[in-house]
């Protein structure tokens, strides 16, 4: 899945000399953390989040003391150097992006300009989609040799049942890097079936930890 596909399209945006007040406005009215400043060209120049808004926002013990500085522009709160996308990455790439450098929204740049942005609520929602979560099912974890072939192993263990697979994630041991965890979630409400199918076939189930059928 590539970014295109979830980042919103209709994005909010303000002029480098707008001011904090009227980031706030927009912010409470639209119900947004995040706004991309850009200049006429729509090129990205900055960003301002909702934290650059309370922190620079006065206290309201001081409000009547300090009230004309929400007058200010935004180019004096604003973040410069703005981590950016492109509509054609993929999802698992801007994820990585997210948790490397721990930000949690995205401006997506198509040829200069402005086309898009995704929240670190955007990537959630993409996750729970990806992974079946929101779908009634069951999950099975797996602990297979790292080698070739043992998915396709498990997979049609599965298949004898005609269990519909909705999802495969696939991680490291990390106890020991010769072996893999496969998490399968499948389209049933009762697993124990595949489970002993699967111990017959000599595969380690680690989880539904089931009595009778726990590894």
């Amino acid at each position: 899945m590539i970014v295109e596909e979830i980042m919103k399209q209709n994005v909010t945006t303000l002029f480098p000399e707008d001011t904090i007040a009227a980031a706030i406005k927009l912010m409470t009215e639209k119900k947004i953390r995040h706004i991309p400043i850009v200049n006429n060209d729509y090129g990205v120049i900055g960003l301002v989040s909702d934290r650059d808004i309370k922190d620079a926002a006065p206290s309201i013990f001081h409000l009547d003391e300090h009230k004309g500085e929400l007058d200010n522009p935004i180019k004096s709160i604003m973040t410069t150097k703005v981590i950016t996308g492109h509509p054609l990455d993929f999802i698992e790439e801007i994820a990585a992006v997210f948790y490397e450098h721990n930000i949690s929204c995205l401006p997506i740049i198509k040829d200069r300009k402005l086309v898009g942005i995704v929240t670190e609520t955007d990537l959630l929602h993409t996750l729970v989609e990806l992974t079946g979560a929101n779908q009634p099912g069951s999950q099975i974890e797996v602990r297979v040799p790292n080698k070739a072939g043992m998915l396709c192993e498990v997979a049609s263990v599965i298949s004898i049942r005609k269990a519909n697979i909705q999802s495969v994630l696939v991680y490291s041991d990390p106890k020991d890097e010769r072996y893999k965890i496969l998490v399968v979630r499948i389209q049933t409400m009762n697993p124990i079936a595949v489970i002993e199918d699967l111990k017959k076939a000599g595969h380690q189930v680690l989880w539904p930890n089931l009595p009778g059928v726990s590894s």
